[in-house]
């Protein structure tokens, strides 16, 4: 089995700054805020996590096809 990638920059839609971020394993982020602009970011309809809306790496579970969240 392979292990998924945990490092995941996020672009923020509004202002456009971006941060590495390491996923968590065992939950998914519903909510992140900006460093930049202090927006709160949420997902996009149809994805379960920050990192799946606005993340260059999906979240540990939809990389290993599995259910998430």
């Amino acid at each position: 089995m392979t292990m998924p990638e945990l490092v995941s920059v996020i672009r923020c839609p509004q202002c456009g700054f971006e941060k590495q971020e390491t996923m968590p394993t065992d939950a998914c982020q519903y909510y992140y805020e900006c460093a930049g602009c202090k927006a709160l970011l949420r997902p996009l309809d149809g994805d379960c996590c920050v990192f799946c809306s606005y993340g260059t790496v999906k979240c540990p579970p939809k990389q290993l096809d599995r259910a998430c969240c």
